[in-house]
């Protein structure tokens, strides 16, 4: 990581938040998210106590069962200073929907908006937090971004994967017709209305094809998952690599669907 971080993340450290779909389908994505918060000076700590953020059950009309989460998530991530995960949809749980789900719980309401606070995605974090813009890693190939809804439109996360990614030696950042268009991913969204979801992501590899890039990425797994799906339905020789995995120089970690690549390390 370049230099010009602004804020020390050594006092109380790092809670790394791995997120369900990372920790159940690419858990390279957390080992490399974690060599680049320590690459950046971060002391990193993965609590065993943590699971799920409580999205699918906040989105699918189950607001107890969220707000239970909710609270088992907030005491395991009280320690620490900073929280990072890896997926701006997750993380746009934690600092937007918590408030709002527990505004009338004595004992969490307040607690809700301080982890809110403290809550970043990886990129976000890296860029806005520590003030790093730049890394001295190297990725020789072309690459388009999808930017994901939720840590677009929750979160503004546009300019910082970029910016890092334009530094990385070796790297070519394309761009899309439309890179702020939904994948038609939207969790369970895909399952519910899965004609309009095939659609929307039809048109999606279309635009990431027309770029002529070799490898696709983005800072949201589920984006990720249902895009390479696709990719690989229609024949489409196109890597892709989560964010975190693309900036910490991951050459030769398969892309989503060709190899497991659970097996290449433990998060925890």
């Amino acid at each position: 990581m370049g230099n010009g971080a602004t804020v020390s993340c050594e006092r109380a450290g790092v809670g790394f938040f791995v997120s369900c779909l990372v920790d159940f389908f690419r858990p390279s994505v957390g080992l490399a998210a974690v060599r680049l918060l320590e690459a950046a000076g971060c002391s990193v700590e993965i609590p065993m106590a943590q699971t799920c953020c409580g999205q699918p059950a906040w989105n699918n009309g189950e607001p107890e069962a969220a707000r239970a989460i909710a609270r088992q998530v907030i005491d395991t991530f009280e320690p620490y200073e900073h929280v990072v995960v890896p997926s701006g949809s997750c993380a746009g749980m934690v600092r937007l929907e918590y408030p709002r789900a527990l505004a009338n719980d004595d004992g969490y309401g307040g607690r809700a908006i301080d982890l809110a606070a403290r809550t970043w995605e990886l990129t976000s974090f890296l860029g806005d937090v520590l003030g790093i813009e730049s890394t001295s890693g190297t990725f020789a190939a072309e690459v388009v971004f999808h930017d994901a809804c939720a840590g677009l439109r929750e979160l503004d996360i546009h300019a910082q994967p970029r910016r890092l990614l334009r530094s990385m030696k070796g790297l070519v950042l394309k761009e899309m017709n439309d890179p702020e268009s939904c994948c038609g991913f939207g969790g369970t969204f895909c399952v519910k209305f899965p004609e309009v979801s095939e659609k929307m992501v039809a048109g999606k590899v279309r635009s990431v094809s027309e770029t002529g890039a070799s490898v696709l990425t983005g800072c949201d797994l589920g984006c990720l998952l249902n895009m390479a799906g696709r990719l690989s339905r229609e024949g489409k020789q196109l890597r892709v690599l989560h964010v975190a995995e693309v900036l910490a120089g991951d050459m030769d970690t398969p892309g989503l669907g060709e190899a497991d690549v659970g097996g290449k390390g433990d998060v925890s």
